[in-house]
């Protein structure tokens, strides 16, 4: 009996101590056993811009190559020494100023001899019909044979032939009197000179003496794929087509005119066409053989919806924009797009106005992503056009 009461408190810390054992693996094991609550990712910054209507303009565009608008060869016409060069290279010209002086000396003895001639042959031509006017007079009294008037008035037909000669001779000589001063054929900018003074110059040479460029206003040659022939005919019929020339950058507007022609055929060896526009160049930034990028206008559509092209983006399907839901998560819209122009792309279905688009960070997102949008000043800061977030 004794023996029975000492193990009675040993039998009873042990199940006490078994209780707390499995009470402290019950807790573990439920702990462990209940669902963990998952992370929640943190949202995705981005810029957004909103689908818009506008007036969007629609351009032909291509590298074009700047031509003068006259450029002449001046040379000379006559043979000669060349006595003064009076232009300066790269001097602004106006037509009929001063180019170069040929030694007019042996063509103002050829002019002085010819007008020597003439004066001689009027002479004789004078003396002539006064002849005939006596032989006239005696002839009703048979004092001179008609033999004598005939050859008289023969004479008088020979020598007015004669005067007339002499005074295309006369003419000829002072033109080639003229020529011995060449003066600017037209307005424009000279080149570099040819020639020096001193030098003996022919009228068969061919190098010539300065070449003059007109430079306001310019040219500038664009040659466009053959498809674009009817686009651009369509808006030449319709008044006048803006033409701008950029920089090959694209970043500076070196000049405005208009479209002057489209060539009268195709290049079946290249399959384009060959348009010609005209700037003013007034500022001369354009310049002969200088490439510069020209756009031109050929219409405009009003009231488009547009987005900008940062948010288009291109997948297996085709082309698609990540609009802002209102739960702050995006969706891929698939889009239907028509043209761009400059960095607006016109959408033809997949978006409507009001909506926002994501332009910047598209390669963190897909669908039902959650994104917080950036204040719109440091998005304008990036040069983007943006919306402020709807709330």
């Amino acid at each position: 009996m004794r023996s029975r009461l000492l193990h009675e408190p040993r039998l009873l810390a042990a199940a006490a101590a078994f209780i707390v054992v499995a009470a402290l693996a019950w807790h573990f094991l439920a702990a462990w056993l209940r669902p963990k609550a998952v992370a929640k990712p943190a949202p995705v910054a981005v810029d957004v811009a909103s689908v818009q209507r506008a007036d969007v303009p629609v351009y032909l565009e291509g590298l074009g190559t700047v031509q003068a608008f006259y450029t002449v060869t001046v040379t000379a016409r006559v043979d000669g020494q060349i006595e003064k060069v009076a232009f300066k290279e790269g001097q602004h010209v106006k037509k009929g100023d001063l180019l170069v002086q040929i030694d007019p000396r042996p063509y103002q003895a050829a002019l002085g001899i010819a007008e020597a001639m003439r004066a001689k042959d009027d002479a004789l031509l004078a003396n002539a019909r006064l002849d005939m006017e006596r032989y006239e007079q005696l002839a009703p009294e048979d004092l001179a044979s008609k033999q004598t008037v005939d050859t008289q008035r023969a004479l008088i037909a020979q020598l007015t032939a004669q005067v007339k000669g002499d005074a295309a001779a006369i003419d000829n000589a002072r033109t080639q009197l003229d020529y011995t001063t060449i003066t600017a054929p037209i307005e424009g900018r000279t080149g570099i000179r040819l020639v020096d003074p001193g030098n003996i110059v022919h009228a068969s040479d061919t190098a010539g003496m300065v070449v003059v460029t007109q430079l306001e206003p310019i040219a500038v040659m664009l040659s466009l794929p053959e498809e674009s022939f009817g686009e651009l005919s369509a808006a030449l019929r319709s008044g006048p087509v803006s033409a701008t020339a950029l920089s090959r950058d694209d970043k500076e507007v070196l000049d405005t005119g208009s479209v002057e022609l489209i060539d009268n055929q195709i290049d079946q060896a290249t399959g384009t066409i060959r348009v010609k526009a005209i700037l003013p160049n007034r500022r001369q930034q354009l310049w002969p053989g200088q490439f510069v990028n020209l756009r031109v206008l050929t219409q405009i559509r009003s009231q488009v919806l547009t987005i900008p092209a940062a948010a288009l983006e291109r997948g297996p399907d085709g082309t698609f924009t990540y609009v802002v839901q209102p739960d702050s998560t995006v969706a891929a819209a698939p889009i239907t797009t028509a043209e761009q122009s400059g960095d607006i792309v016109v959408v033809e279905k997949g978006v409507s106005t009001g909506q926002q688009v994501v332009i910047s960070n598209q390669y963190r997102l897909q669908p039902g992503t959650l994104v917080r949008t950036n204040a719109p000043e440091a998005a304008r800061a990036q040069g983007v056009r943006v919306v402020r977030p709807a709330t």
